[in-house]
């Protein structure tokens, strides 16, 4: 059966060289959660250990009806790092704690209902709707999706205050400083489709 990933070589997590692979998943995961594009993890078939924690550091979860999810860590007597910081913040803390200390597979559709998935698909359907996701996103302001992006981060990784103050200031002085912006504005005032420009 097809995988987005099975997660790392169990040999990989012996005391000699787990400290590497740990180090190369958690640097490519910041790189997800600092670079300004979107990621979008399209998910068949199984998704587990550091393979559902790169997952669920995209942006966006869009899983075929074959998907199974899961951090079986805990059956090696260890635990996942990324998804005990980050599962709490998307799922809430008590699922989260399901998660990972069961280490029980969840279908598709389970990680759905838990909030981990944005959207289910049979999966001969998926490329077409990452397609059209990919043809929405094209039409929306680059600058705009930008922002939004480090909005959101900022409302995940700060407490709810700070998150607030830290948005705000984002909106009013880096986004609304953009020609996007000021064109998103004038096209619906306009009654028109805007031209985005990427600036």
């Amino acid at each position: 059966e097809r995988a987005f990933s099975a997660g790392a070589e169990v040999g990989d997590h012996m005391p000699e060289r787990v400290e590497e692979m740990l180090a190369q998943l958690h640097r490519a995961i910041v790189k997800l959660w600092e670079m300004d594009a979107l990621s979008i993890a399209v998910v068949r078939g199984y998704c587990l250990g550091g393979g559902m924690e790169l997952a669920v550091s995209c942006d966006l979860i869009l899983a075929g009806e074959s998907a199974r999810f899961g951090q079986p860590e805990i059956r090696l007597g260890c635990f996942p790092p990324v998804a005990a910081v980050w599962l709490p913040r998307l799922i809430g803390p008590h699922r989260a704690t399901e998660v990972i200390v069961t280490g029980k597979t969840f279908t598709a559709r389970e990680a759905e209902t838990m909030g981990l998935v944005a959207r289910v698909l049979p999966d001969d359907e998926v490329a077409a709707a990452v397609e059209g996701l990919l043809d929405e996103l094209s039409r929306k302001s680059p600058i705009g999706l930008k922002f939004a992006k480090r909005a959101l981060r900022y409302g995940r990784s700060l407490d709810p205050i700070t998150a607030l103050r830290a948005v705000e200031r984002l909106y009013l002085d880096e986004l609304m400083a953009t020609e996007d912006a000021r064109e998103g504005i004038r096209a619906f005032l306009e009654k028109r489709e805007p031209v985005w420009t990427g600036r």
